[in-house]
């Protein structure tokens, strides 16, 4: 029994490891690799890459929870909990599912190429047949990718997350990397890019199929499995919850990449991304945190250990402030020298800084946000999660609509930003209020505001001096980055009783040893 323990917890730690390994390493590649696509594609095209990108983030809307839900049968079968006959039907029932909004969402999104191209994007430089068939392959691609969901499903719930995490850094690396190849032998036209990632895109596809048809269970005897979706009856509600949920975050975090593709031209929407894609790097900063304190607290919350909850609920918000906020803030002093490091452009420095700016500190407070989710997560009631997002969409639909028609992205960034602040001020404190009566105002002054406020007026300090002392020097820029990245870091830490405590005691076992 403890032999198999300790393989369940070695395997566990291998899947967790790979798979942040993997995660980090596909966004690293995809953000650095950026400058590179505007230099030889031209903006105006990126911009082609930025609506893929889009696409397939509102394509994922379609899932309805199907892919979290085959996961989590597959890993029910592998723990004795379900039949080969039951989970060949389920997986049979959610193949159909798949296939069929693959094939419909894809032929909807093929013969609407057309109207794409001519009356929701605004092209300036590339032609419109051009940009018709980049739109019909984009179309086969994301339906060609979102198949292979169901397939991402079945290898996760047996565990092999690590072939898993292997596999997706190598594609990750063929999508990425590889496409510059075949545009240097081609051309650097959006056609080769887009031919590209649908060949990448079948690769995948038939490797992940051969991959998950390896763990079907046979059965055994005349039975008939029979292709019908009614084994998904049973398993309806679950999926929808998670459907709903994830779609809500769609909403919330896509809704306006999708409303400026329509009313920035290409070329200003290619920046835009640019700047967003980077901000965004502060959620997944925060992506490792919630993965392991979500299931933390849910454990304490069933064991009756309340106190020790709130702790976790409390340290993990350090944490975040530590490295979250240090990363916010410096992105926030140094967007110009950051991106003129980065790009060497002063044009898309100029385009994309301000925006780069808001959405970084929108993201900074979302993160800090996300926490009255973990703590509905661990207490079984999304309740006031799901009403908070659907009144945060509700409003953020017009109020982007409007900011960005007469402002751009920076309009759409000055929203995103004020919506956050009233989310974590207000919703939030209400929240807080519902469900664990008197911890908002501590929590907010002790775990939060007590760590950012010392480095945001540092931040203030470097992104003044650096107003001061313009210099159009790379070299100059990004040691001016890097310098103000550490000295934040540093004071940030200085600033957290927590993890102050924590690195002193790692230090006083170390001097002891």
């Amino acid at each position: 029994m403890k032999l198999n323990i300790k393989s369940n917890a070695r395997v566990l730690k291998q899947n967790i490891i790979a798979n942040y390994v993997s995660q980090i390493y596909v966004t690293v590649i995809s953000i650095i690799l950026l400058p590179l696509y505007i230099k030889y594609m031209g903006s105006e095209a990126y911009g082609l890459v930025g609506f893929f990108a889009l696409l397939q983030a509102w394509f994922s809307v379609l899932d309805m929870g199907l892919t979290p839900t085959i996961s989590r049968e597959a890993a029910r079968y592998n723990g004795g909990a379900s039949t080969p006959l039951r989970f060949n039907q389920l997986y049979r029932a959610l193949l159909v599912i798949f296939a069929g909004v693959a094939l419909i969402g894809g032929t909807v999104l093929f013969l609407l190429s057309e109207l794409i191209a001519t009356h929701w994007l605004n092209l300036t430089e590339l032609l419109v047949g051009d940009v018709i068939v980049a739109v019909q392959i984009m179309a086969v691609c994301v339906a060609l990718r979102w198949i292979t969901g169901l397939y991402r499903g079945v290898i996760t719930g047996f565990e092999k997350l690590v072939w898993l995490s292997s596999f997706t850094a190598a594609i990750a690396s063929l999508r990425f990397i590889g496409v510059f190849l075949s545009m240097w032998y081609f051309g650097f036209t959006p056609f080769v890019f887009f031919m590209h990632q649908l060949v990448i895109a079948l690769i995948e596809v038939v490797v992940l199929n051969a991959k998950a048809r390896c763990f079907i269970p046979k059965v055994n005897g005349p039975t008939n499995i029979g292709w019908s979706i009614k084994p998904i009856k049973s398993i309806f509600k679950f999926s929808l919850t998670i459907a709903l949920t994830a779609s809500i975050w769609v909403l919330v975090t896509q809704t306006d990449k999708l409303i400026l593709s329509g009313i920035l031209s290409l070329d200003s929407y290619s920046y835009f991304t640019l700047a967003v894609l980077l901000a965004n790097g502060i959620l997944v900063l925060g992506g490792p945190i919630s993965v392991a304190v979500m299931p933390r607290m849910a454990s304490l919350y069933a064991e009756g250990k309340h106190s020790d909850m709130i702790e976790v609920y409390k340290d993990s918000s350090q944490l975040v402030a530590v490295i979250a906020g240090t990363v916010s803030l410096t992105l926030i002093a140094t967007a110009r020298p950051f991106l003129l490091a980065w790009t060497g452009d002063p044009l898309l420095v100029e385009e994309a800084a301000p925006v780069l700016q808001l959405y970084a500190a929108g993201n900074l407070l979302l993160s800090f946000s996300s926490f009255a989710y973990y703590l509905q997560y661990a207490k079984g009631n999304l309740r006031y999660h799901l009403i908070g997002n659907v009144g945060l969409v509700a409003i953020l639909i017009p109020c982007v609509t409007f900011a960005a028609n007469y402002f751009g992205g920076v309009g759409a960034g000055y929203v995103w930003l004020v919506m956050n602040v009233f989310y974590l001020f207000i919703w939030v404190a209400y929240i807080h209020s519902k469900i664990e009566s008197g911890l908002h105002v501590k929590w907010l002054i002790n775990d939060c505001l007590k760590v950012i406020l010392p480095v945001s007026i540092f931040a203030c300090i470097f992104y003044f001096a650096n107003l001061y002392f313009l210099n159009d020097n790379r070299l100059y820029s990004l040691v001016f980055v890097g310098f103000v990245f550490v000295f934040l870091f540093v004071i940030s830490i200085i600033s957290s009783q927590k993890i102050r405590l924590f690195l002193s005691q790692k230090v006083g076992l170390k001097r002891v040893k």
